[in-house]
């Protein structure tokens, strides 16, 4: 081992981020000191709230910093170990993708059998994206059987969970948005009883058909005119849990939508923000839940994946312009 290659920040973004807000740095292989260990990296994460962390502001996690590697979830063998409970050989979760070798305390490392599932599911279905699914539809939007739900980027990583689970789980219609006619094609095939391409029309409109009865929980993901749209078209005490607005992440003015904030008070709606991290008082249930459906054959989950740390940053921008299905991985 005598060579790591790692993606740098290499500038900040203004509004969409380009190949040149990144470097490919090459590095030596690290050696673990007493606690640690060394991963070889074989798939990495790439996620919208990562376009977050490239703007220098406050928020709820630090921002990446300049010619320094980027992070976010990997899993990878680990290839050199210092710590009594992780030894060589091991597959372990982390946060330290961007990179071809992570050093890290073996505190941060979470074992995983390779023998349960394919090693990327538990960046996908079986790690924080199906948490995050799993958490925002039944905990902090408390979807009950035989309600509406409507899924925006449904055809993205979560948002296809989101509506197979309430499926599961007794909802009564579900419907998604997707901006391509082959995923609103997917949506149909993954049990959702509606789908639109957010291309095709005012979003408010495409929903109010697809929703004729109105929606009781609304899954979140892009914001702007999909929760505007959501708003108009919610019953009384519908709950919206707000996992992302991918609309204004690249975006340098202030945004249009929604602009019928009003409705909340007389329809007492209910939007709630949430973070997966809040939510791992459900991960011995998800794990049941999740597992259990695979097994059974009855939960599908897509992945788009891109080969070689050197393409990283375009896959990144892929999950910006909704290149990917399901979930966008890196083969490291």
């Amino acid at each position: 081992m005598t060579s790591n290659r790692e993606i740098h920040l290499a500038s900040r973004p203004q509004g969409w981020p380009t190949e040149e807000n990144f470097r490919l740095v090459e590095t030596d292989v690290p050696t673990p000191g007493p606690g640690q260990i060394v991963v070889r990296n074989q798939y990495m994460s790439v996620d919208p709230y990562m376009r977050g962390r490239m703007n220098d502001v406050k928020s709820y996690v630090p921002p990446f910093a300049l010619d320094a590697p980027l992070d976010g979830g990997a899993i990878g063998e680990v290839v050199a170990s210092e710590a009594a409970d992780i030894a060589v050989g091991d597959t372990v979760l982390h946060g330290l993708g961007w990179r071809e070798y992570a050093l890290l305390g073996a505190t941060a490392a979470r074992r995983v059998d390779p023998g349960v599932a394919p090693v990327s599911a538990y960046l996908s279905v079986l790690g924080m994206t199906g948490l995050t699914a799993y958490a925002g539809l039944l905990e902090v939007a408390a979807m009950r059987p035989g309600e509406t739900v409507f899924v925006s980027a449904a055809a993205g990583a979560v948002g296809s969970l989101v509506g197979q689970i309430a499926k599961l789980k007794g909802a009564g219609r579900v419907i998604g948005s997707a901006g391509s006619p082959a995923k609103v094609e997917r949506l149909r095939a993954l049990g959702f009883d509606a789908a639109f391409d957010y291309h095709d029309g005012p979003v408010r409109e495409s929903l109010k058909a697809a929703a004729p009865d109105g929606v009781d929980v609304y899954f979140d993901n892009v914001g702007g005119d999909h929760l505007e749209a959501a708003i108009s078209a919610m019953n009384l005490h519908g709950r919206a849990a707000i996992c992302g607005m991918i609309a204004q992440y690249n975006a340098t003015e202030a945004p249009a939508a929604p602009r019928n904030l009003a409705l909340v008070i007389g329809k007492r709606l209910t939007l709630r923000g949430f973070l997966v991290g809040d939510h791992g008082n459900l991960r011995e249930a998800f794990v049941r839940d999740v597992a259990g459906w695979l097994r059974e054959g009855r939960l599908s989950y897509d992945e788009t994946i891109v080969d070689g740390i050197e393409n990283a940053p375009e896959a990144f921008l892929g999950v910006l312009r909704g290149d990917n299905l399901g979930k966008m991985l890196v083969r490291v």
